[in-house]
């Protein structure tokens, strides 16, 4: 089973890695904000500022070198929001799809944040990601809301899906995993 760290920083090889990954799965169709698949030096940009950013924290999942996956969370910076951060991105390469890696991805997103004193924590999704909606919803994010027909891609349309997790009451859905910097 891989390793789930916090990244404070990242070597060129995951660098690399990550850029083929969200290549793969953004030529592939997944709902990772991008219409086509980031160039490396875009991946290399936000994955080290996110690894840099005292409001951010990004995860990735190791297996001998590896990289499984990754997914960060970032704080809102309206100054009203602050308390509260959205999961931005949530990335599992295609061979470790089906074997928890999301999970324990975001399960180490959810402790950080937690520890981050965070109130809030909130994500959306595309609304035909079904297996994605269901690991949210048993992690204990509730649905608070749908955008009908607002993602496009195209001619394509899909609904949004708003997720939130209130973290300021205690939750026994996941397990903690440390996060230390």
């Amino acid at each position: 089973m891989p390793v789930v760290r916090v990244a404070v920083s990242l070597t060129e090889a995951e660098l690399a890695s990550a850029a083929a990954m969200l290549s793969t799965l953004v030529a592939g169709g997944a709902a990772l904000g991008w219409v086509d698949p980031p160039s490396p030096d875009e991946v290399r940009d936000l994955l080290l500022g996110l690894a840099a950013d005292d409001d951010a924290v990004l995860v990735v999942a190791l297996e001998d070198g590896e990289l499984a996956g990754l997914a960060y969370w970032r704080r809102y910076a309206r100054p009203t929001h602050r308390p509260h951060a959205d999961v931005e991105k949530v990335a599992v390469a295609p061979a470790w799809q089906g074997r928890g890696i999301g999970r324990l991805l975001m399960t180490a997103l959810i402790t950080a944040a937690r520890e981050a004193g965070v109130e809030v924590l909130t994500l959306d999704l595309r609304g035909d990601n079904l297996r994605a909606a269901a690991l949210y919803e048993s992690l204990g994010f509730r649905q608070y809301g749908r955008l009908d027909r607002f993602v496009a891609v195209g001619d394509q349309r899909w609904d949004k899906l708003l997720y939130a997790l209130d973290l300021r009451v205690p939750r026994a859905s996941y397990t903690q995993v440390s996060t230390a910097r």
